[in-house]
């Protein structure tokens, strides 16, 4: 009897894998970990004696709730986390760059950039129902918190994601093509596209830990900056163009969070400076959102 109730268990679990794994991969932005997730809550269905009369929900809740787990010991991680220590890009043992690279693109690169601004309970809650729509009051006994406090966590983080362009669309929009070109030509390896959209007085600036050795903080001169620029195209293919405070920038994004972040002062649609953030504090301090 047990034997025919796991194989009717793991039928229904297998039916409702590819959703789970897509809740916990928006939730977590890894898809090795989103596969850990589902498994432990395959492991613990599996483990269960009792009749479920509501599977979507019950596994919904479980899922959701290993990952709330996951991402609260990993922001426990980042602040034990030495202030100095640059973050790193992972991959993990055994995962497949390309098929995590493409996950992420099916589900919006810049989307979980942005989600991974937000504090654990902000990113359950605003991924549960903004993105799967699940009510808020089954939401908030997996977070234990009321409803109405739920409500307020989605709201805080619809907010953050969907933060608003400080400059006017016209603007906005001639900066995103001039971050756009640049990051085009530089994952080209295009030094005329480089030096078409910089400023002939263009300076680049940068904190050390986003500079390989040797390498200037400051350095003038499109020419110069184009190089430069050149010289990082391997990680400029790996950046992802969202609103830095407000403006377009691009985000290169490490194993949970930023990497570095760059930043863009654009005037007459030609890029007249430009500026590396990577130091933790600072990285900290800038938010993060999606272009409108």
């Amino acid at each position: 009897m047990r034997t025919d109730r796991t194989e009717v268990s793991a039928r229904a679990f297998e039916q409702r894998r590819d959703r789970l794994c897509g809740v916990a991969f928006r939730m977590l932005g890894s898809a090795a970990e989103a596969e850990d997730a589902v498994q432990e809550a395959w492991l613990r269905l599996a483990g269960t004696d009792t009749e479920i009369a509501e599977l979507d929900g019950w596994l919904t809740t479980v899922v959701s709730r290993i990952c709330l787990d996951m991402l609260r010991a990993r922001a426990r991680r980042a602040e034990l986390a030495s202030p100095e220590t640059s973050v790193a890009v992972a991959t993990g043992a055994g995962v497949d760059p390309e098929a995590e690279a493409l996950r992420a693109d099916a589900v919006g690169r810049a989307l979980l950039v942005v989600l991974d601004t937000l504090g654990p309970e902000e990113r359950v809650a605003f991924v549960l129902h903004d993105l799967f729509a699940v009510p808020f009051a089954e939401i908030a006994p997996m977070l234990g918190r009321t409803p109405a406090t739920t409500k307020k966590l989605a709201s805080r983080a619809r907010l953050r994601v969907h933060a608003p362009a400080r400059v006017e669309p016209t603007e906005l929009l001639a900066h995103q093509v001039a971050v756009t070109a640049f990051v085009q030509a530089a994952r080209e390896g295009d030094l005329g596209g480089l030096l078409a959209v910089l400023a002939p007085d263009v300076v680049r600036t940068a904190d050390p830990a986003a500079l390989s050795p040797g390498m200037a903080l400051v350095v003038r001169g499109a020419r110069a900056v184009a190089e430069g620029a050149l010289a990082l195209r391997r990680r400029s293919r790996e950046a992802v163009l969202v609103l830095v405070d407000g403006t377009p920038g691009l985000v290169v994004p490490g194993a949970h969070g930023p990497d570095f972040v760059v930043t863009f002062l654009v005037r007459g649609g030609r890029i007249a400076a430009y500026d590396v953030v990577a130091a933790p504090d600072r990285l900290t301090a800038l938010t993060l959102s999606l272009l409108p």
